[in-house]
């Protein structure tokens, strides 16, 4: 039987969520500032870690984002990773 993954933009907490089969793992948190998105922390539930969650998360994140026509910080050690290992991203970055 394979997991449920699901992902949802929880603008009231400004993060990006990944559940699995319905508990959360996955979080990327961020704040905006002007029309950026300035991505300050990543974390994954450690009954979670090593699957690949959080990869996945910062990816559809980064898609959302591009989608709104928006900038990206990376503040975040995870995120900013991500963009160097994933260059089809590195438009977003933010400069200024």
């Amino acid at each position: 039987m394979s997991e449920q993954i699901e992902i949802t933009h929880n603008t009231d907490q400004h993060r990006y969520e990944l559940r699995v089969d319905g508990e959360l793992a996955s979080v990327a948190e961020y704040t905006r500032a002007g029309g950026r998105f300035v991505f300050d922390h990543t974390e994954t539930a450690d009954a979670f870690r090593g699957r690949g969650l959080a990869e996945q998360l910062v990816r559809a994140a980064l898609e959302d984002v591009r989608s709104r026509n928006a900038g990206v910080v990376p503040s975040c050690w995870f995120v900013a990773e991500f963009i160097e290992e994933h260059p089809e991203f590195g438009d977003l970055v933010a400069t200024g």
